[in-house]
């Protein structure tokens, strides 16, 4: 019998890479024969070819899809190597802009400051970050001012009701950030003795309306913590300076911004004395001042060096085709022929829902000519959309094509519920007061429909179909059903504007205000359009009687 061929030694690879072609063209085992070293090498270095040629086809077919020659590039770009000389450049810079635009939260950072005067610059930074959320700093200054001089410490804020804090912020919208301030004084003051906490992750975790964003401003700019900041601007300056074209609110692009900004104020022993809010106010002051969503002033900005959106829109700063595992793989496409500011990459904005709400505008007098003229404003509730300001009764959300009689017919329907009896009869309402009852005659007229006005939030488009409606009759403007008089009217002192609530647990609040104080009601920026169409109105009303 014939000894049994030995196979020589390898391992299962070596075997698939090296015998592959072999075994492929010889079904016969027994034919069989062992590559040479040399032919596996060989067939090894060309398999490698092929793959690096795939790559590079592929590399350079995605270029000229994407049409730029940059299209494929080093996912290292997209982070800072050398903060150094950028920080520099960036804090000479603001030397000679910091006083520039006149912020009075804006100081130096005093290194001989103790706990106490530190939480102070706390608070006085975390109402400016806070005023200053989708607001210009040319609006946020008066605001401000005033603030500090009403609550010039954090627990005065914290002694104050939302009535007080809301009158204060009126006209410069947004009012769930104020009540957001009052909510985080009070926490403030019960948990940590009216001092804001000294660094970031506490703060941001414990004080209710600070996220980290404002975490950030706040601690690096008062406590000189090492943390980073990224709003708006320096999400827009850091992202040209990367040239990182990226969906702006992914994941993987916040990360990649989050760590430069962090790179931009982390201590790396060479600079230990820069004030982590300095480089913090500067990369905030330069974004929104120079590096600008239009027209950005390249020509004035400390960082044009290091700006790889600027290189590249210029045409130079072209990188060498990365290797595979180092390819970027989140920026999208460029299309030729672009400048810096395809940079960040724009984001697809969801359309905001319509809705259409009529809005009545309820006026009371004892006859058709007296000079007595109460109108009807309810308190919207402590929490949501508008948590606490007063506005118009309303139906809301009621169909967009809604015909001009059922518009009126909706009010009259809204007026009976309120009222709880046929709004659009003369009907006797019986109230007790005391030990005495009296009775009243109460006549609505046609309601009248006034207009349209528009108002955008950020996730709704509303039209307030505003409608006039007219009550007449009795000593005193009626109340809603089975409303009840608080022991404290809480609206304002004037005898003339009573406010009144349902029941202890109902949220409705609601006062007949005089014609020439309903301006100066807390109302939301929507509410005063509603009201500025029907004065219009009303007074043209008036000059035709």
């Amino acid at each position: 019998m014939s000894k049994r061929r030995s196979r020589p030694s390898q391992s299962e690879d070596e075997w698939n890479s090296g015998n592959e072609a072999a075994l492929s063209s010889n079904s016969d085992a027994d034919d069989w024969k062992p590559l040479s070293k040399t032919s596996r090498r060989s067939a090894k270095t060309r398999q490698i070819t092929k793959k690096r040629k795939t790559e590079v086809e592929t590399r350079e077919a995605a270029q000229t899809v994407a049409g730029t020659p940059d299209s494929v590039h080093s996912k290292s770009r997209h982070s800072i190597q050398t903060p150094e000389p950028l920080r520099s450049a960036l804090l000479g810079w603001f030397t000679t802009v910091r006083d520039a635009r006149g912020m009075p939260w804006r100081k130096p950072f005093d290194f001989s400051q103790g706990p106490e005067e530190r939480s102070q610059r706390a608070y006085e930074v975390w109402v400016s970050e806070i005023m200053l959320q989708q607001t210009q700093v040319v609006t946020v200054i008066p605001y401000y001012t005033r603030w500090m001089v009403t609550f010039p410490t954090l627990k005065d804020l914290a002694r104050a009701n939302i009535d007080q804090v809301n009158a204060l912020w009126k006209g410069l919208g947004y009012y769930s950030r104020a009540s957001r301030l009052l909510e985080g004084a009070k926490k403030a003051v019960k948990d940590y003795g009216g001092r804001l906490p000294d660094n970031a992750k506490e703060m941001q975790e414990n004080i209710p309306g600070i996220g980290r964003y404002s975490a950030g401003a706040i601690c690096s700019i008062a406590y000189a913590e090492r943390v980073a900041v990224l709003d708006g601007n320096v999400h827009r300056l850091l992202s040209r300076l990367l040239a990182l074209h990226a969906p702006p609110k992914a994941k993987s692009t916040l990360n990649i911004l989050w760590n430069a900004a962090e790179v931009m104020v982390r201590k790396d022993g060479t600079d230990e004395m820069h004030h982590p809010g300095d480089i913090n106010q500067a990369l905030i002051e330069l974004g929104s001042t120079v590096c600008k969503v239009r027209e950005p002033s390249c020509g004035a900005c400390p960082l044009q060096p290091w700006c790889l959106a600027y290189k590249l829109a210029r045409g130079d700063g072209f990188q060498s085709l990365p290797d595979i595992e180092d390819t970027c793989s989140i920026c999208e496409p460029i299309s030729p022929g672009f400048d810096v500011t395809v940079f960040p990459m724009k984001s697809d904005r969801k359309k905001a829902r319509e809705e259409l709400d009529v809005v009545n505008v309820i006026e009371w007098r004892r006859d058709t000519r007296s000079q007595q003229r109460l109108f009807f404003l309810v308190r919207r509730p402590e929490t949501g959309l508008l948590a606490g300001l007063y506005d118009f009764a309303a139906s809301e959300n009621i169909p967009k094509n809604l015909p001009e009689k059922l518009v009126k017919s909706t009010s009259l329907g809204f007026l009976e519920k309120l009222f709880g009896h046929p709004a659009w009869k003369l009907v006797s309402v019986t109230s007790k007061t005391g030990s005495n009852c009296e009775t009243r005659n109460t006549w609505v007229a046609e309601p009248t429909i006034v207009g349209d006005v528009s108002h955008i939030f950020s996730h709704v488009k509303k039209t307030y179909r505003v409608v006039w409606v007219l009550m007449t009759g009795g000593d005193k403007p009626p109340e809603p059903s089975g409303a009840t008089v608080p022991d404290k009217p809480s609206c304002r002192a004037d005898s003339e504007l009573r406010e009144e609530t349902q029941s202890p647990d109902s949220p409705l609040k609601w006062t007949w205000t005089p014609l020439n104080q309903v301006v100066d009601a807390t109302m939301g920026t929507g509410a005063m359009k509603v009201w500025s169409l029907a004065r219009g109105f009303l007074e043209e009303e008036q000059t035709s009687l």
